[in-house]
């Protein structure tokens, strides 16, 4: 008795195995899953990349807003006599 199996013969998958497109898609699901918390919708590769880059400079300038506000205030209050 043979068993014939209709796959051809195991590879070694070394050669495909670090690819660009399997760098991007690990990477992007690295990002979503642990910093970004992905919305549920499907966009392209750039609305993505545009999407993360937003999530990632929000904090920022929010920061530096409140830093202007803060140091404009300062600026504002006259200095206290000795």
């Amino acid at each position: 008795m043979t068993f014939e199996i209709g796959k051809d013969d195991p590879r070694n998958p070394a050669g495909n195995r670090f690819t660009g497109e399997r760098f991007e898609k690990a990477l992007n699901g690295t990002l979503n899953s642990v910093v970004f918390r992905s919305a549920d919708q499907e966009l392209t590769t750039a609305g993505t990349y545009v999407e993360m880059t937003s999530r990632l400079t929000e904090p920022i300038l929010l920061g530096l807003a409140v830093l202007a506000v803060r140091n404009r205030v300062k600026r504002l209050t006259p200095p206290p006599r000795s």
